[in-house]
Formats: C-alpha cells, structure tokens, sequence
C-alpha cells in the first residue's frame, strides 16, 4: 500500500496527459528508465502505468475531446480524507472548482481545483480497494 494514499495533505499520484501516448511511453521510459504496462479503464480508455522497481509512480493517458483545448501536461494529485468536504473550502478560500468532485472507478473520488492564483491541483479521496491495491 502506499502510504501517501492514506495521508491527507500528501502528494500521491501523478498523471501524464497526452496527444501522442507511444511517444510518451518511449521518451520516459527511455529516459527514466521505467517500466510502462498499457492497461485498459472503465473511465478514460487506454491508460499505461508507469513503474520504477516494480512500484506504480504514475499513470498516462491520451487526451480526449472531452478534455478541449488543454495541451499535453503532468498532473499531480493529492489525497483528502473527504474530497467533497474539501471542495466545499476551495469555494471558501476563493478557489475555483474546474472538474466537480467525480468517482473513478475502483479508484476513489476526485475534483481538479485552481487556486487564487490561477495554479491547478487534483485533489481524491481513495477507496479502499485502491489503497490495497499495488497502486
């Protein structure tokens, strides 16, 4: 289990989206040295982990046309014990909800926010499937 999964506050997930997904899988592969596993999800399609000694560091994902004009970038994510509860203080301390908080499949409960000054983050709340998985 990874420990950040289960720490409020922590950073526990990184995402790559991007137009080019064979391009990605090489050039980080390469030059990280990963492991990149293709898989298939309920929500988004193909998707590919990547992995450094066997452990999951971060995923990779195509964009879509659901995702408009957003050019290719790294996400980072963050885990809340209450992704909903969480939400509701962004509005509070003058932040911006740009995805409502929505289920991932076998995953948990997230919502990507912007602060005040225009910076986004991705914020969840795991399940506990996830958080016993090797993700």
């Amino acid at each position: 289990m990874n420990e950040a999964m289960n720490t409020h506050g922590a950073f526990s997930w990184n995402e790559l989206a991007t137009t080019d997904m064979a391009a990605a899988k090489k050039f980080y592969g390469e030059l990280l040295g990963w492991t990149i596993e293709a898989m298939q999800t309920e929500s988004m399609g193909p998707y590919a982990m990547a992995k450094v000694g066997g452990e999951e560091v971060a995923g990779m994902r195509s964009l879509t046309p659901d995702d408009g004009d957003m050019r290719p970038a790294w996400g980072a994510c963050v885990t809340v014990d209450d992704v909903d509860a969480i939400a509701l203080r962004v509005k509070a301390l003058g932040g911006t909800i740009c995805v409502p908080p929505t289920d991932i499949p076998k995953v948990g409960r997230f919502t990507l926010i912007q602060d005040p000054q225009g910076a986004m983050l991705s914020l969840i709340t795991y399940t506990e499937e996830a958080k016993n998985s090797s993700m």
